[in-house]
């Protein structure tokens, strides 16, 4: 794409507006938005201005938010273009641009609509943020139950064009109450003097507006649809949803809990484009709360000065308990989380949750107190290291340690999720820095009272 990219680069420079417009028109939407992507900004609105009316819909909702406020701030000053493409974009791609806009610029734009399109994008931007609402789109095809196949086909293909998709088509009464949906392919089949309600079954899924955008998500998964209907309380048509629509919010929500589960708040913007104040910022709070909390295990380790004092060597030993405890719970937690994301555990399950990693974590325990204990044994037979006249029971020492550790690593990462949801809070936040601190301070404390008791 960067060779593509200098060539209409060359292009600009050479002022060959004729061959541009040709060239451009030849690649698709999402390889153009990637041509506007690697030129300069000057460049990038060039390009811009060049495509047709349709093409720069297509190519505008590829782009990155930043470059569509980049371009939008380019061409503000350019009243008919910029209205046609705010007129012309997807309402739910529209407010999805909107929502990440400064208030005063989002109402500035929206003043520019059409009236028709204004009352939709103050519509959708009404819903509650992350609502489903704010993802419809009011473009869909719908049809009353006593019309025929052929006044359904006309219908299309007069008005087809101006629909998101046409693979679905949604049956409503003479209220707009949502009655059925149908694929395409069964109208098609069907005989052209058919009465559509003859085509329905009443078995039909449909999401509500003001439903949190992760049900969504679900449902698409579920049912492997690739629109859904939206409707109100009363059950009246609002819009649909489309299956690119939920993709990316899927994304959105996997990258805020990757970015949560490594000690990081979300952030509102891709990391190359997000400014270096704002990312210090977001790292600094959970580094600040995990120092404090480390800070606990010089306490822990102030305690047991006579046990060290007595056994150096239980020193040497430490970063490999610790560690160990930390890596089992941060994969304990890992799994848990991503089982709660997918609905195959849910709080009910504790028990069961619990059984279960308790008996992993024994098992982890043992195969890692028996490596600690081998470990003791071998250095000191060869002579590598001499762990004085004890050196059994440290060895032993270090074996129980490891396996009480790693036991109580795998049972706090796993707990700590389904804790953390019946809360209400997100369990992402159960994050890998959070659970390993945890460990490394309780982990501490095992070592130690092991170490006491035996030695």
């Amino acid at each position: 794409m960067k060779e593509l990219g200098m060539y209409f680069f060359k292009l600009i420079r050479a002022k060959n507006w004729k061959t541009i417009k040709l060239e451009i028109n030849k690649i698709e939407p999402i390889q153009i938005a990637e041509v506007i992507e690697e030129l300069k900004q000057t460049d990038r609105i060039i390009i811009f201005r060049i495509l047709t009316r349709d093409l720069s819909k297509e190519v505008f909702k590829h782009l990155s938010h930043k470059q569509q406020e980049d371009i939008i701030q380019e061409l503000i000053a350019n009243t008919y273009k910029i209205t046609n493409l705010l007129n012309d974009i997807e309402p739910d791609d529209r407010t999805a641009f909107f929502e990440e806009l400064p208030g005063e610029i989002s109402w500035r734009l929206i003043k520019m609509l059409s009236s028709k399109e204004r009352n939709i994008a103050t519509r959708l931007l009404g819903y509650p943020e992350e609502s489903i609402g704010r993802l419809m789109t009011p473009r869909y095809i719908a049809i009353e139950l006593h019309s025929t196949v052929q006044d359904t086909l006309d219908y299309i293909r007069h008005f087809g064009k101006n629909f998101e998709t046409l693979d679905i088509i949604y049956v409503v009464d003479e209220k707009h109450h949502l009655i059925d949906d149908i694929q395409i392919k069964d109208i098609i089949l069907a005989q052209t003097d058919e009465i559509i309600v003859n085509l329905t079954d009443n078995r039909f899924i449909s999401l509500s507006a003001y439903d949190d955008q992760e049900k969504a998500i679900q449902i698409f998964k579920d049912y492997d649809r690739i629109a859904l209907p939206v409707v109100d309380t009363n059950n009246i048509l609002l819009g649909i949803v489309t299956v690119d629509d939920v993709m990316d919010i899927a994304e959105e929500e996997n990258t805020e809990d990757f970015q949560k589960f490594g000690g990081v708040l979300e952030l509102n913007l891709s990391y190359t484009k997000v400014p270096l104040q704002e990312l210090i910022k977001k790292r600094a709070g959970w580094l600040i709360v995990l120092f404090f909390s480390e800070m606990l295990t010089a306490g822990v380790m102030s305690f047991f000065e006579t046990t060290m004092a007595k056994t150096v060597a239980l020193t040497l030993f430490l970063p490999l308990i610790i560690s160990s405890g930390g890596n089992s719970g941060s994969q304990a937690a890992s799994l848990i989380i991503r089982a709660l994301a997918l609905e195959e555990l849910n709080i009910k399950n504790w028990w069961y949750v619990m059984k279960k990693e308790i008996l992993s974590g024994l098992l982890l325990g043992i195969i890692l107190g028996l490596v600690g204990f081998t470990r003791v044994v071998v250095w000191q037979k060869i002579g590598f290291y001499n762990y004085g006249e004890n050196w059994i029971l440290l060895a032993l020492s270090i074996g129980l340690s490891l396996t009480f550790i790693v036991l109580w690593g795998t049972l706090s990462g796993s707990m700590i999720p389904l804790v953390l949801k019946r809360c209400g809070l997100d369990p992402a936040t159960a994050s890998a820095p959070f659970v390993a601190t945890l460990v490394d301070v309780t982990g501490l404390i095992i070592h130690f009272s092991v170490a006491t008791m035996i030695l």
